[in-house]
């Protein structure tokens, strides 16, 4: 399978650095996706759980331009502005994974970017 750099518009649209997704040896890696709207470009919600929500929507309509879904997420990787909000991130999570969820890994962002809670990435198979 060659690799292909997946994009959709039902989805963020990703800075000029990086893709949406890469398509490649049978799995689809989805880039770190921040809870943007991509009809406004705009931040969506202001709780953890409504960012986390619209990160896991964004990472769906990317997984399904690939020809994958969340169901086939195998780990992913949660990057929080603050760890206090581990349980309202989890809250939502669950709701999108209620059984064998994906592994999966936490870190805090690297930089605080103004009304920005979390940024999810994942890796599914195609």
């Amino acid at each position: 399978m060659p690799r292909r750099i997946v994009y959709t518009p039902k989805a963020a649209k990703p800075p000029a650095a990086y893709s949406q997704a890469v398509k490649a040896a049978g799995l689809v890696f989805v880039s770190g996706t921040a809870p943007t709207d991509p009809v406004t470009g705009a931040f969506k919600g202001t709780t953890i759980q409504e960012q986390t929500r619209q990160c896991l929507t964004n990472i769906q309509a990317i997984l399904e331009e690939a020809g994958s879904c969340m169901d086939k997420i195998v780990s992913a990787t949660v990057v929080m502005a603050d760890e206090d909000e581990f349980a309202g991130m989890n809250e939502e999570w669950l709701k999108w994974f209620p059984v064998n969820p994906p592994a999966r890994q936490g870190a805090k962002l690297p930089a605080r970017i103004p009304g920005m809670k979390v940024s999810i990435a994942a890796i599914a198979e195609a």
